[in-house]
């Protein structure tokens, strides 16, 4: 028996049960933070008149929506019209470059006068705009809201996307984290494996590189995984960094030393990953580090590229028939590990054993980043009341699961699973165009990930705009095109990194830190 039909024969019958242990684990909550229940309504809360806010007419209001233009701008314009129809409310819904979303949200809601009531955001960022007084408080809102089946949100979307100091803030419509996809038919002909560490993952590019992957007669891509600027590409680089930074579980942390708040950006386990994230450059497309993210989906799903590195959204995408010509020939694995891990108190990388990795997988380290977590509706505090309402009804709305539960089985929405109810019923993938066995090759991939104690949350500290958006994605595009070696990329991001944490205090910025970890 060869090693790809050993690999199809053991994951035939783990996978059901795997279904089932995500399901449940969901239900539960995620190791090493700490969910504790919402706070009971508070005075700065409105109290809602209706139990279906959705219900409301709201004839004459209109709410203006600022986004991300790209997938997400598409998954919520694609909801106006039934809401229109259903409330009486006019939606003007705003995109712009995921590199201007912050900035624009941040000078226009710090003015006196408001140009948008609502935004769907990153939840990184909801921590800047509350301290700032930029968010009302949807606490009551969501209590008396039957119809949004808050409970039926997974816990580590509706209290870390959501939920700030027991008080919710806004309403998950996204679930986001990183997996690997790989072409299944290629590595079944090849007898190959998915690819379990970083070294895999190359080999696995090398193997394929410059053949023809899709029969068009053309040279193709081992990998292909998005390093354009301003794009958020640098998370790519955060998830080949996770399994050398953390391994003692979700509370140890992968960006600072949790007691000192020393960033983990100086070292050799750091070195490792920018070796390994320009090493994928020698099997990606020509100028790699300019590949964006949607061009990178759309070479995967065309049938050029062997591997990449995305979030949930790769899965619906391969069964868009006006498009894709990978039809059942994706697979879907946790983010591959590593077999050295980084000594935090010597800053030396050292071999995985029990101790050092208590959570490996066949002795690899594997820590899949929750990267961004999921994009979230928020609404400006300075709005209209009356427009509060109507915008609050909106994102209800588009997030219950009637609307839901297909929008997340779309790949172009940009919305991904998010809900305990769309990790457990396959129907709807399958009625959406996955085959059985597809649909739960990518339901169970998301919940190994999601069930992982070493999983990495996002970095959500005051002012993560500039540590990851400003610091961290310059020196990683400067590297990338070999104006700063390795060393001088890691001293960049360091000393920029301790300038934002001495700028606004290394106490509150440590407690925060420390927080995000459930410490």
């Amino acid at each position: 028996m060869s090693n790809w039909q050993k690999f199809c024969s053991v994951w035939q019958r783990i996978r059901y049960y795997l279904i089932f242990l995500a399901a449940l684990w969901l239900s539960l909550g995620v190791p090493g933070c700490s969910f504790s229940p919402p706070n009971s309504q508070t005075a700065s809360s409105p109290s809602p008149t209706h139990i279906n806010p959705t219900a409301q007419r709201f004839d004459g209001v209109t709410i203006n929506v600022i986004t991300h233009d790209e997938a997400i701008y598409t998954g919520a314009h694609r909801r106006i019209a039934g809401f229109e129809a259903l409330t009486g409310a006019k939606v003007n819904l705003t995109g712009v470059p995921f590199k201007n979303l912050y900035n624009i949200l941040e000078k226009n809601w710090s003015g006196s006068v408001s140009k948008y009531d609502m935004a769907i955001i990153l939840p990184q960022w909801l921590i800047d705009f509350i301290n700032a007084g930029y968010l009302e408080d949807l606490t009551a809102r969501v209590k008396s809201d039957t119809a949004l089946q808050w409970e039926d949100i997974a816990p580590i979307f509706r209290n870390v996307s959501a939920t700030y100091k027991g008080h919710i803030y806004s309403i998950p419509l996204d679930g986001d984290f990183h997996m690997v996809y790989y072409r299944s038919d290629l590595l079944k002909e090849a007898g190959l494996t998915p690819p379990e560490t970083w070294e895999q993952y190359l080999a696995i590019a090398k193997r394929f590189h410059g053949k023809d992957l899709n029969g068009d007669g053309e040279p193709d891509y081992g990998s292909c995984i998005s390093k354009r600027a301003h794009e958020n590409s640098t998370s790519m680089l955060i998830s080949i960094a996770t399994p050398f930074l953390q391994s003692l579980g979700t509370a140890q942390g992968a960006f600072f030393d949790s007691d000192t708040m020393k960033p983990l950006v100086n070292n050799p386990a750091f070195a490792k990953a920018l070796d390994i994230y320009k090493q994928t450059m020698d099997y990606g497309v020509p100028q790699d580090q300019n590949l964006g993210g949607s061009k990178a989906r759309e070479l995967f799903i065309t049938g050029r590229c062997a591997l990449t590195i995305d979030w949930g959204d790769i899965g619906p995408l391969s069964i868009d028939q006006s498009v894709s010509k990978v039809m059942d020939k994706v697979g879907a694995v946790i983010t591959p590990g590593t077999t050295q891990v980084l000594d935090h108190k010597t800053s030396q990388l050292v071999a995985c054993d029990k101790f050092t990795c208590p959570y490996a997988i066949d002795g690899a380290n594997h820590a899949p980043y929750a990267a961004n977590v999921g994009w979230t509706g928020v609404i400006h505090a300075k709005a209209v009341p009356r427009v509060q309402d109507a915008a609050y009804a909106f994102l209800s709305y588009m997030s219950q699961p009637a609307q839901s539960n297909v929008d997340v089985t779309i790949g172009t929405t940009g919305f991904n699973p998010y809900r305990i109810s769309q990790f457990e019923n396959s129907d709807p993938w399958i009625k959406a165009g996955l085959s059985s066995e597809a649909a739960n090759n990518y339901l169970a991939a998301i919940g190994v990930s999601l069930n992982s104690p070493n999983i990495v949350l996002n970095l959500s500290i005051p002012h993560n705009q500039q540590y990851q958006f400003e610091v961290l994605d310059a020196a990683v595009s400067d590297f990338l095109v070999n104006k700063l070696t390795t060393e001088k990329t890691m001293q960049h991001i360091e000393q920029g990194w301790e300038q934002i944490t001495n700028a606004v205090g290394r106490e509150s910025q440590r407690a925060a830190y420390r927080a995000s970890l459930g410490l």
